[in-house]
């Protein structure tokens, strides 16, 4: 049996369809991969749906060699949501989990990224490759200077995590300007170990891969972790200022072609 190659198609959904394929996608990975739930999820049909779909915009990833059901055919998606959009609904999605006084008082153009997953056999290659290569071109169009949202650890046992988390917190939290925190009330400390006593390299391999990319181009983290039970997570801020990037990253997202 000849090996499967992909034929990919990066774009921003359009229509209805694109967008439940985008749903369909997310339940393939939170809810049966990963166990999530929540009010609005459909089990019926098979789609992970909440109230702020309708005002993000959905950057899918479709393999159009699939011979499948169109709605099985997206295998990878970011959802992505600029200020003005924001504004719409009254809030970013992140500040049910997180502080973003800093944020919203810098200034800055800002974007939330949201939901971003890939099926298993697209991981670590180039699909992840073309999802970004299309973020930074939406970045470039949209003058974007600041990029965030949360990246989970799978499961809320706080002390499963405690070394990544706790490396996370002493070598790569944000800078006071920019610093999002968990709302106090959630509050839940990520400096569980102190820094001489972890094993940095141990403790980064278990750092999941996505918020590994993004410390590998300059990302930060806020301060505080959230635990969300309802999609079985442990919620880290992410956060990547353009402008603190270097040379070589950030070119990838000021130049870029248009959607």
């Amino acid at each position: 049996m000849s090996a499967h190659v992909p034929e990919f198609q990066v774009k921003l959904a359009t229509t209805e369809e694109e967008l439940r394929a985008a749903q369909r996608l997310r339940y393939r990975v939170f809810v049966e991969e990963l166990g999530a739930d929540g009010d609005m999820v459909d089990h019926d049909a098979r789609l992970e749906i909440d109230r702020f779909d309708a005002y993000f915009d959905h950057l899918i990833l479709r393999d159009n060699a699939l011979k499948s059901d169109p709605l099985d055919q997206v295998v990878g998606v970011y959802r992505l949501l600029r200020e003005e959009q924001a504004v719409q609904i009254g809030q970013f999605y992140s500040e049910d989990e997180y502080d973003l006084t800093a944020l919203k008082a810098s200034g800055r153009r800002l974007l939330e990224l949201g939901r971003s997953c890939l099926l298993p056999a697209y991981r670590g290659g180039v699909g992840m490759f073309h999802l970004w290569s299309a973020l930074a071109a939406y970045v470039s169009e949209h003058d974007i200077d600041i990029l965030f949202g949360v990246a989970s650890f799978h499961g809320t046992d706080v002390n499963a995590h405690a070394a990544a988390l706790s490396l996370l917190h002493h070598r790569h939290l944000a800078p006071k300007d920019i610093r999002t925190r968990a709302q106090k009330e959630v509050f839940e400390p990520m400096d569980l170990i102190p820094e001489e006593q972890i094993d940095r390299r141990a403790a980064m391999l278990a750092v999941p891969p996505l918020i590994k990319a993004y410390l590998r181009i300059g990302g930060f983290v806020g301060e505080g972790a959230y635990l969300d039970h309802a999609f079985n997570t442990t919620d880290v801020c992410l956060i990547l200022d353009t402008a603190r990037m270097n040379e070589k990253n950030r070119a990838l997202y000021t130049k870029g072609r248009k959607l």
